[in-house]
């Protein structure tokens, strides 16, 4: 049997790291599969991630491209210049059969280093606003995945496929009992505030004034995601309202959950940004979610994505500029005081979520 090597590659951010992640270990229980190696910058999320599982790291140093021209730019070119080469070394030494990239700079050298080394390669988009790598190489991929058929009209590749997100298999094995029981959670309602990988300081600041409200007097179990860079401050700013937050069975504070789809299993609202790969999840968890879109994304990408599920009604919708610690806890209120319409936007949420996206995308990989 003629085996299969792999480079998987994505990073930067999560929405582009999990569904890498997702496919490779997907790849991974196929019996055609010899080698995956994961491509990615040493510094970033991907590496952490990458760490315990099976397949080999191979770093790669890249960066965003400078908005100004200048100094910077030439300094880029270079670094991205560097990357390429080492990308072509990679494949030279490992010849993978096919490349599978989720975009992020980190996968253009890879990508770039394919096209050059004629190794086939497969794309995946997560926003119907398709990134910039994703726009510019799609004419170079064997096929491309997206995960709105809005994004199908922006990419140069008559070779498309409608996948949704590849999400984790675990959202639809993982019980929200189990999950609850894992993270040491009673079997009540909880509510997820996250502000992505990266965290989010509009959320951050607004949830740490109301967190004791939250527990105390509403009886809310609420998981806080504060991001990495974020953590130390929120941490200062709950010690002076909230002495006690440490020892309160219902909050869990933490910079960053390597697990998040136990942390989504177990909740039932979600107060998050409204990247396509947080809301593939979301939905997937069956979570009546809350979108605060991050105003400065790439095309408003976030805003367009959030404003496409809460008109399914599988959502509600807070701009960045309006979230005050009154505005927010009035709108996780209108959920937790209603049940009726916390399970109505539920069920419309779950009904959104696209379970086979990964199967899907795989199979698109080996046939190539």
């Amino acid at each position: 049997m003629n085996n299969k090597t792999f480079f998987i590659t994505g990073g930067g951010t999560g929405g582009h790291i999990y569904p890498a992640v997702a496919v490779a270990d997907e790849l991974l229980k196929s019996e055609t599969t010899e080698k995956i190696y994961y491509v990615g910058n040493p510094n970033n999320l991907e590496f952490s991630i990458v760490l315990n599982k099976n397949y080999e790291f191979l770093p790669v140093i890249s960066s965003g491209m400078p908005r100004k021209v200048g100094v910077a730019i030439v300094k880029w070119a270079i670094q991205m210049f560097h990357a390429f080469i080492k990308c072509c070394i990679y494949i030279q030494k490992y010849k993978p059969d096919v490349i599978f990239g989720t975009g992020g700079y980190v996968s253009a050298p890879v990508l770039m280093a394919g096209i050059v080394m004629k190794v086939p390669f497969v794309m995946h988009d997560c926003d119907a606003n398709p990134g910039l790598v994703t726009r510019k190489l799609s004419p170079f991929a064997k096929s491309v995945s997206i995960a709105f058929d809005e994004a199908k009209n922006k990419l140069n590749n008559k070779n498309c496929h409608v996948n949704g997100n590849p999400i984790r298999n675990e959202f639809s094995t993982l019980t929200k009992e189990q999950a609850r029981l894992n993270l040491g959670l009673a079997d009540k309602l909880t509510l997820c505030i996250m502000g992505g990988s990266q965290g989010a300081q509009t959320i951050n600041k607004a949830t740490v004034e109301i967190l004791k409200q939250l527990s105390c007097d509403y009886g809310l179990q609420v998981i806080f995601q504060t991001g990495k860079k974020n953590y130390d401050e929120v941490v200062e700013q709950l010690k002076s309202i909230y002495p006690e937050y440490n020892s309160d069975k219902n909050l869990i504070v933490r910079p960053y959950f390597e697990d998040m789809v136990t942390v989504l299993k177990a909740s039932d609202i979600a107060v998050s940004r409204a990247g396509s790969l947080s809301i593939s999840e979301l939905c997937a968890s069956g979570i009546a979610p809350i979108f605060v879109p991050y105003p400065y994304a790439a095309a408003d990408h976030q805003r367009k994505n959030a404003k496409n599920i809460v008109a399914q009604g599988a959502g509600l919708y807070l701009e960045d500029s309006e979230v005050t610690p009154t505005t927010l806890l009035e709108m996780i209120k209108s959920l937790v005081e209603n049940p009726q319409k916390l399970h109505e936007i539920q069920q419309a949420s779950l009904n959104l979520a696209k379970f086979d996206g990964i199967k899907n995308i795989v199979k698109q990989i080996l046939e190539v």
